[in-house]
């Protein structure tokens, strides 16, 4: 009798932090002492049914003491075992549980831009019912893993997370920019509907621990840049001046980081002129500086009166000796040294250099004499 009373079943240390421990012996000797922690629930367990179950303290495996030990005795030792499962369920709350993942691509409401959600955080995790735990994942998830019903439980987290945030977000109730002021909204809805998923598992999630729904990292740009241009726009008065203050201000900074090659030129003579047509307004309509070329251009500055438009200058009535190239596309009069047609940015081709009249080498533009001959250069 004594030699029984030596066997001691109790989960070992490594076991402590699982959700469920399996003794790993199906023949449990009579009298041996089951050790049952303040935090476990002890079930025995046969053909997939629960049979009985021990609270926490020190157990005699006895069916003097244990009435429905009765019905697991090995009739072929004796009854000196008792053939069954026993399981050692935790009923602490096991927090700090990672979950995760991909939500949805999503229209938001405001942008009218499809978004891709995210959302990454931890969940805690209790047993409501032990028996119905062990009766309901026992054959179809190994309970010896202590990531198996976390990892299963994640994924039914997670999807409960798509559909309440996807519901939320399409339904207009929860926007796209501004999620995390509603996360305590969110965890309640979620946690409710994850529950009654876990219900018939015996399952529940107490608690979200610090979690956060983000989006991918190139749709926050995308929002950030649609916001800001947004603002501008309604700062500008409409999108020409807002575009051509962009690209204008785009060529002056490529111009100076030296990156100024012909489309930075083109970038600037298109939006300087889309700031000087007679029609544009807002805060880029700035007056062009006295004296230049594009003054002539524009209307004068007094208020027209009721019955008669002030004259506006035209291109053939600039002075010949002030005005620079006429560009053979549009007809527009360009200023001096002018490279690129400030009305349609056409390129203008370069004049051809004076050559000697004696042995055809280039003249340099300030030089009297050929460098190659020395003939004089014609008046």
């Amino acid at each position: 009798m004594a030699w029984f009373e030596r066997e001691f079943i109790a989960v070992p240390e490594t076991g402590k932090k699982q959700l469920v421990y399996k003794w790993p012996d199906v023949n449990i000797r009579r009298y041996s002492r089951a050790i049952v922690n303040a935090d476990q629930t002890a079930l025995f367990v046969k053909s997939g049914q629960v049979l009985g179950a021990l609270g926490p303290g020190r157990h005699r495996i006895d069916a003097d003491e244990l009435p429905v030990l009765g019905a697991l005795v090995d009739t072929l030792t004796g009854g000196n075992l008792y053939r069954a499962e026993l399981y050692f369920v935790s009923t602490r709350e096991f927090a700090g549980i990672k979950f995760g993942g991909r939500l949805a691509d999503i229209a938001d409401p405001v942008s009218e831009q499809i978004v891709t959600l995210r959302v990454f955080g931890e969940f805690a995790l209790s047993v409501r019912d032990a028996g119905q735990l062990i009766t309901s994942l026992a054959g179809s998830t190994d309970l010896h893993d202590p990531a198996g019903i976390e990892s299963w439980s994640a994924d039914l987290l997670l999807k409960a997370m798509k559909i309440a945030v996807t519901q939320g977000v399409s339904q207009g109730e929860w926007p796209v920019l501004g999620l995390s002021a509603l996360l305590p909204v969110i965890e309640r809805v979620v946690v409710q509907q994850t529950n009654t998923a876990l219900y018939e598992y015996g399952l529940r999630i107490p608690r979200l621990g610090n979690f956060d729904i983000t989006l991918a990292p190139e749709d926050a740009d995308r929002l950030k840049r649609l916001a800001k241009d947004v603002t501008y726009i309604r700062l500008a008065g409409d999108f020409r001046q807002y575009a051509a203050g962009e690209m204008a201000l785009g060529a002056g900074q490529g111009l100076a980081a030296g990156h100024g090659h012909d489309g930075g030129f083109i970038g600037a003579a298109l939006g300087i002129n889309a700031l000087q047509q007679p029609g544009a307004t807002g805060a880029g309509n700035f007056p062009p500086p006295p004296g230049s070329p594009w003054q002539q251009h524009q209307h004068p500055r007094e208020e027209p009166s009721a019955t008669a438009l002030p004259p506006i200058a035209k291109p053939a009535e600039l002075d010949p000796a002030a005005a620079g190239p006429v560009c053979a596309s549009c007809a527009t009069a360009n200023p001096p040294g002018a490279k690129f047609c400030v009305e349609c940015g056409n390129r203008f081709a370069p004049a051809e250099p004076a050559r000697c009249g004696e042995c055809d080498a280039e003249l340099l533009p300030t030089a009297r004499f050929c460098a190659s001959c020395g003939t004089r250069r014609p008046d």
